[in-house]
């Protein structure tokens, strides 16, 4: 049984390697001939008139920053597409530290011992039941940042 699994083990590492090895080889034969093409080009070049020479060097560099110059909108539009995303978050986490800091400011009132007159009339306002949890609105921020996370 465990010779078994052993020999599995080995002949589907076999398998991947030899899928591999076959991926690149296809690799560099892609490679060869790329080199290939461009050496026939640099032939060709070299058979030209200087003039010729020049002008085919500048319209390969024209290509080549055309080339450039659309990956790079290309990045680019990817950036501000992510960046008006960021910026949506950021509202919202803003909002969220807003909602916060102000349910913060409003202490929960048996945790004010000087406020104990307006106690009763204060756990009867604030006091909400939601499906079938009770919590006081205060810490609305803090349950929902519990249930999210």
């Amino acid at each position: 049984p465990v010779l078994r699994l052993l020999e599995a083990q080995l002949q589907d590492q076999r398998r991947e390697h030899e899928e591999e090895m076959e991926a690149l080889k296809n690799q560099v034969d892609l490679m060869q001939e790329e080199l290939e093409k461009q050496q026939q080009a640099f032939l060709q070049t070299l058979q030209l008139s200087p003039e010729v020479q020049v002008e085919f060097g500048l319209q390969q560099e024209i290509t080549r920053l055309t080339n450039e110059n659309l990956d790079l909108k290309e990045l680019l539009e990817k950036l501000e597409k992510n960046e008006k995303k960021l910026k949506k978050q950021l509202k919202i986490y803003m909002k969220k530290v807003q909602d916060f800091e102000a349910s913060q400011t409003m202490v929960p009132v048996e945790r004010r011992p000087h406020e104990r007159s307006m106690q009763v009339a204060v756990q009867r306002k604030e006091k909400d039941f939601q499906g079938m949890l009770e919590y006081y609105k205060e810490d609305e921020p803090l349950l929902i940042r519990n249930l999210i996370t």
